[in-house]
């Protein structure tokens, strides 16, 4: 009897667990590609605590850098802006000064040339005190006129006292007091138009002056008295218009 080839088929009987198991298995498979994806998609959306902070540190850095840009900016301006200051306080000051010797010129020459004025007589034009370094002593000028229309020589002596206080009282030092031993009687002038006085007087070392009055003596004629505060006589360039007026007795 001829033997039977095997079946080409086997039929087995289907087992539903196995089936599931695989169901859930693929299941997890996808899942965890899921939950791989969204936490990758995380990180590289928002990156990590250490990227985070340092994208936050160089933003800081920049707007440091940024502020302190500005900073030195408005320093530069500022500096800029104080030099420019500085040097349009200095021109002012130096028209001024050039603007009060003008007008001190112009004084001087209207005084000298008379114009239409009446002739005038004899009259203190400048008063000029300059300090004498490392001592107490200060170097006197002063400026006299007459009216060219007068013509006539005029001869006399000139003093000066000082007003100021020593200690708590005011006190005043007339002329032999104040040192110019060379001219006890006054410092002497001789002049048709104008003529300059100089002169070094010594103040005490306690003493404060406040004020010089000046007496200038012509010979037969009433004397011409000026007082000046000390600080207009530092300044000099004094005109008629400043200080106090010539005063005659």
């Amino acid at each position: 009897m001829a033997s039977r080839p095997p079946p080409r088929f086997v039929v087995r009987p289907h087992d539903a667990s196995v089936g599931r198991r695989r169901l859930w298995l693929g299941a997890a498979w996808a899942a965890s590609l899921l939950i791989v994806g969204l936490v990758v998609g995380s990180i590289a959306h928002h990156g990590t605590p250490a990227a985070t902070e340092e994208r936050q540190l160089k933003a800081l850095t920049r707007q440091n850098n940024d502020l302190q840009q500005q900073v030195a900016n408005l320093q530069r301006a500022g500096q800029v802006a104080d030099i420019a200051n500085r040097s349009l306080r200095k021109t002012l000051s130096s028209r001024e000064e050039e603007i009060s010797g003008l007008r001190a010129d112009l004084g001087f020459y209207a005084r000298l040339t008379g114009g239409d004025a009446q002739r005038e007589g004899l009259k203190v034009q400048e008063i000029r005190l300059q300090p004498v370094d490392h001592s107490h002593a200060w170097n006197l000028t002063l400026s006299l006129t007459q009216n060219a229309k007068r013509g006539d020589d005029v001869t006399g002596n000139a003093t000066v006292s000082v007003e100021g206080l020593r200690g708590e009282k005011v006190v005043q030092l007339d002329w032999p007091a104040l040192g110019d031993t060379a001219h006890r009687d006054g410092i002497p002038f001789r002049f048709k138009y104008f003529q300059q006085l100089q002169s070094t007087i010594v103040l005490p070392a306690d003493f404060r002056p406040t004020r010089l009055i000046i007496k200038v003596q012509p010979a037969g004629d009433d004397p011409v008295t000026r007082a000046v505060a000390w600080g207009e006589a530092l300044s000099g360039h004094l005109t008629p218009t400043q200080g106090e007026q010539d005063a005659q007795p």
